[in-house]
This record gives structure tokens, C-alpha cells and sequence, in this order.
């Protein structure tokens, strides 16, 4: 089993989703735009451009988006009420993780040794979307 966050963008889905392959690395599964969609899809040509689709794998996770075109329900209000939170291997990668998601947007709690035994940080990225980074340093 696993759960893997969907993230929906108002035009942006493009430059997140190369901003979290740049902090992540890896290749894209799929990344596919409206006007890749089939004939019978009502799409503007104002929307064909954006993402419809793109998945991104991040270890044994998957991290995908999409934009929302004209008549596809409305744009997203806020990115408040979740994070996502990502689990590195070590500190050297969670250092260099923080600081790129980090970059551009804004330091929530900085990245630190905590009484919980979790080498921790929280950051809302440039796009809106809030970040924990939690590594566990219990051995648990």
C-alpha cells in the first residue's frame, strides 16, 4: 500500500513540477499537457498548455499534479491544512532537501534536532505548499 499526494496548481504545475524534480531528482512517469487530450475533451485553447497529468517518483512514493483548466471545477484556494512530509536517509540529505524546497518561499521551523528524536524542519515552498522534513533519529 502506499499514498501518494496529488498536488492541483491555477497554471503553475509545469515550473512546481520541474522545482520538485530539480530538489528530488529523478524522471518523470508521465507528463502530459490538455492538448494532449482526446478530441471529445472540451479544452480551451487557453488550457492546452497546462498539466493535465504529471507523476513524479520520490523513493517508494509518487508525488503527482495537475492544473485545473476552464471547466474542470474551480482553482485551488489554499494550499493550508496539509503538508507533505518527507523522510530522508540522512542529515546531509535533509539539509540539502530543506534548503532547496525552502528556497524562494518561507522558513516555518527551522531544521533541528528535536525532543520527539526527529531531525526536523517545516517549510511552505515558492508555490504555496507546505513541507516537513522529519528524519527519525531514534533507529526506530
Amino acid at each position: 500500500m502506499s499514498l501518494n499526494p496529488y498536488l492541483t496548481f491555477n497554471g503553475n504545475c509545469a515550473d512546481a513540477f520541474d522545482f520538485y524534480k530539480s530538489v528530488f531528482g529523478g524522471d518523470f512517469l508521465s507528463r502530459s499537457t490538455f492538448a494532449e487530450a482526446p478530441p471529445d475533451m472540451p479544452v480551451s485553447d487557453g488550457d492546452k498548455g497546462k498539466i493535465m497529468h504529471v507523476s513524479l517518483p520520490i523513493g517508494s512514493s509518487v508525488l503527482m499534479g495537475s492544473d485545473i483548466a476552464t471547466g474542470f471545477g474551480e482553482a485551488p484556494k489554499s494550499t493550508d491544512g496539509f503538508s507533505i512530509c518527507y523522510d530522508p536517509e540522512t542529515k546531509e540529505e535533509a539539509d540539502k532537501i530543506f534548503a532547496a524546497l525552502k528556497h524562494g518561499g518561507v522558513e516555518k521551523m527551522p531544521l533541528q534536532e528535536t525532543f520527539w528524536q526527529s531531525y526536523f524542519g517545516m517549510c511552505i515552498d515558492k508555490f504555496g505548499f507546505h513541507w516537513m522534513i522529519n528524519m527519525n533519529l531514534s533507529g526506530k
